[in-house]
């Protein structure tokens, strides 16, 4: 007899578990759940109650926690899945271009692109001011500079000027019309220090061709007319609304306290650098930011400890805001890899100018301002595309080791470029890859603006997704948007073919969908310091949830490419579902 009674005060215990469980708001049920908690197979069933998950499980323990209120949504075999989160994003700036002309990436023939730029100007939808400005811009035009400026010089637009907003963000073209209105001549080429004369594309004498990269793209991009705050306040909704729509359901914002007009790259903030995030502010105020916002402020490269002041008084004024979090800061260490920018930082030199790109940060001090950040309780997230930026990258996190010996998860976006040595200094420092593995595509960017410019050796390590993996690195998943889709589905799918246009792009580096689900979930959420709020569905969690339209665990890659989501729900209340 005395055997049972452990078993009766189990049941006892249970029961009264079960009583104050009770009166669940939502019950999702009968369908496939993961759950993103590591080890948990998945489940049948989720109970919400005030915005947080209540329990997991299988139908007959979440249907116990119903009442005559319970909301019941039969999911009828479909997956549900925590909501996706984005960690690396500027969707802000991303709404904003596609409210204009956008190529999207798309390169067509000059005289076809020509028509295009006249036809969307007649429509109304290019010129801002009295300047036609194109956003998405491909840097596969850039080596066609010289054919650009003999299309976009004369007739109709020798008076006009015309602005081409590369996608990546790093770089763009003027015509002479524009250049001449910015006063970037021949005279100012030649009066330019080599490194910033590099960033204009000019001729033997100087004369600028209209290709501009880093800051020398700051000089016209300063100069655009700034867009309207209503027009602003409509793009942050929108920002909110395509997230919501792929299934997204957080994300980190890389510059949040950068305006339109601000050098992304050397960027030295003041307390009224506030960018995006009034616009957050006031989204929260009218209960439409149905995501969480991780807001990340853009400091200079070789930032001072001392100068993160700024920084703090910047966040001091937007605390407390709903869903808007500051977990740290963002620096660039680099540029871009592609042909003719050249500007990301690689250990051995591109073939063609024999030189090593721009290294941004300091190596001999960013040590310290990594330490500096830390004592405040910020995270340093590093742009670094090549190699050598990765390389000094993580150089820095290991010297603020020695000086703050309490780890931070600290983040390396972009990672195009990793040398072997690096793998493993991942896992031992603690420093989340953030990868945009859109981009692991044999297409033009890869194939015909990086190939023919580095060794063989290097380009086997564009995006090295599996190689980091296998060296335990955390892997977080990100898009970079309006460089690419926002859309997660693509990039985990992407992420294991690795198939392009031209081919695949080092099939050994591919990932497994698996992998990529906890880099959308619990992986992205410490990346943006949420993961003990989100990133899975454990019971205290906020209930960020989206319902699939597909077997994500069982459809082809193609078929997971398209996946389509059918309800995306913030803090247990539906905030995204197709229109009927």
């Amino acid at each position: 007899m005395q055997r049972f009674i452990p078993s009766l005060l189990a049941a006892a215990m249970a029961f009264s578990s079960m009583e104050a469980m009770a009166a669940a708001d939502l019950l999702l049920f009968n369908g496939k759940v993961f759950t993103a908690e590591p080890g948990q197979p998945l489940v049948q069933a989720v109970a919400v109650e005030n915005g947080k998950i209540l329990k997991v499980g299988s139908d007959a323990e979440i249907k116990a926690l119903a009442d005559a209120d319970t909301q019941l949504i039969d999911l009828a075999g479909k997956v549900l899945m925590p909501g996706m989160i984005d960690t690396h994003s500027h969707p802000v700036m991303a709404a904003y271009d596609s409210m204009g002309s956008n190529l999207y990436d798309e390169v067509k023939p000059l005289a076809e692109l020509e028509r295009w730029i006249i036809a969307q100007d007649q429509a109304g939808a290019a010129r801002v001011a009295d300047i036609v400005i194109i956003a998405g811009v491909s840097s596969g035009y850039w080596e066609q500079s010289a054919g650009l400026g003999k299309l976009f010089n004369q007739g109709r637009w020798a008076e006009q000027p015309l602005v081409l907003n590369g996608i990546d963000g790093h770089t763009g073209w003027a015509n002479n019309a524009m250049l001449k209105r910015l006063k970037i001549d021949a005279a100012l080429v030649q009066s330019l220090p080599e490194k910033e004369r590099n960033y204009i594309g000019h001729g033997a004498d100087f004369s600028p061709n209209g290709y501009l990269a880093e800051n020398g793209w700051d000089r016209v991009r300063s100069q655009l007319p700034e867009p309207t705050e209503a027009m602003m306040l409509k793009a942050a909704r929108e920002a909110v609304r395509v997230n919501n729509q792929v299934g997204v359901t957080a994300w980190m914002d890389a510059a949040a306290n950068a305006g339109s007009g601000d050098s992304l790259f050397e960027l030295r903030p003041t307390e009224k650098d506030v960018g995006v995030l009034p616009l957050y502010r006031k989204l929260a105020e009218n209960g439409e930011l149905s995501a969480h916002v991780a807001a990340l402020l853009i400091t200079h490269p070789q930032s001072k400890p001392a100068d993160l002041e700024v920084l703090a008084k910047v966040m001091q004024q937007f605390q407390g805001v709903p869903n808007l979090t500051f977990p740290g800061i963002k620096i660039f260490a680099d540029g871009v890899m592609e042909f003719p920018g050249q500007t990301a930082a690689v250990i051995d030199p591109f073939k063609n100018s024999l030189k090593r790109g721009e290294l941004l940060i300091d190596p001999k001090s960013f040590g310290k301002l990594v330490a500096a950040a830390e004592r405040r309780d910020w995270i340093m997230h590093v742009h670094a595309v090549g190699d050598r930026a990765v390389r000094e990258a993580l150089n820095g996190f290991e010297a603020a080791r020695k000086l703050e010996p309490t780890p931070m998860p600290h983040s390396i976006s972009h990672l195009q470029l990793v040398n072997p040595k690096e793998f493993p200094r991942f896992k031992q420092l603690g420093v989340i890859a953030s990868m945009q593995l859109l981009w692991a595509t044999a297409e033009t960017y890869t194939e015909e603006l990086v190939k023919p410019y580095v060794s063989a050796a290097t380009y086997q390590y564009q995006y090295p997704a599996r190689s980091l993996h296998q060296a335990g690195a955390t892997i977080a998943g990100a898009s970079d948007w309006p460089v690419s889709s926002p859309n997660p589905w693509n990039a985990i799918a992407q992420a294991s073919t690795r198939k392009g246009p031209l081919g695949v792009l080092n099939a050994k580096e591919s990932i497994d969908r698996a992998s990529m689900f906890q880099a959308y979930t619990l992986n992205a959420a410490k990346a943006l310091r949420l993961d003990q709020q989100i990133g899975s569905l454990a019971p205290g969690k906020q209930a960020d949830l989206i319902v699939l339209d597909r077997d994500v665990f069982k459809v082809s890659d193609e078929e997971l490419f398209d996946t389509q989501v059918l309800q995306t729900f913030f803090a247990g209340k539906q905030v995204y579902a197709p229109a009927s």
